[in-house]
């Protein structure tokens, strides 16, 4: 079965999610699309389940054939400063008043409303999995993400970012303890000693 085209017929619905949030570098990154419902994209999914390559091409997609979509960063100072669960709606709260047109409604994914956000909202846990929109907006906030912190990699190669793109691998947490921290790292996040067990 199919993700869900709409939550409401008949309005601009923007779907919104975000990516970065359990990192310990980089930004947190939020994606706001609204599908253009007479030009649909095949194979919408949740960017989780989707291959690095698949995600890249519906990014060229959903930016190809949305209505209107943004996407909004917010770095790591400013997470330490609010942190990190209002630094993602912030982000969120941001790329939707860039869309153009802007929404009539908005899913958001998770159970959090943003504050002071002046459209009707919705928010839908596991929406990624559910609805369309949220999915397209799972995707672009990936794979923005994903190609920032590519970039940053070429200054600082020695967190691999290229490779674990700032999330808490035990590599990424070995190169923090042996290199320390850099100004792109969350200072207020905890990085503890990776162990040498099977796992890691």
């Amino acid at each position: 079965m199919g993700l869900k085209s709409y939550y409401k017929k008949n309005l601009y619905e923007a779907g919104c999610d975000e990516a970065g949030r359990g990192c310990l570098a980089g930004p947190v990154v939020a994606a706001a699309v609204i599908l253009d419902p007479s030009n649909p994209i095949q194979g919408l999914r949740d960017s989780k389940a989707l291959s690095s390559h698949q995600r890249h091409n519906l990014r060229t997609e959903i930016e190809d054939k949305a209505l209107a979509y943004a996407v909004a960063f917010v770095g790591p100072e400013e997470i330490d400063r609010i942190n990190i669960l209002r630094a993602s709606l912030l982000a969120m709260y941001r790329a939707l008043l860039k869309l153009t047109p802007l929404p009539d409604h908005v899913l958001i994914d998770g159970n959090q409303l943003i504050r002071d956000l002046p459209f009707e909202q919705t928010c839908i846990v596991k929406g990624d999995a559910l609805y369309q929109s949220i999915a397209a907006a799972s995707i672009l906030a990936k794979t923005h993400r994903d190609e920032f912190m590519s970039e940053l990699h070429l200054s600082f190669p020695h967190y691999n970012w290229i490779s674990n793109k700032g999330y808490p691998s035990a590599e990424h947490r070995r190169a923090v303890i042996n290199f320390g921290p850099s100004m792109h790292h969350r200072k207020t996040f905890r990085i503890s000693q990776p162990s040498d067990g099977l796992f890691d």
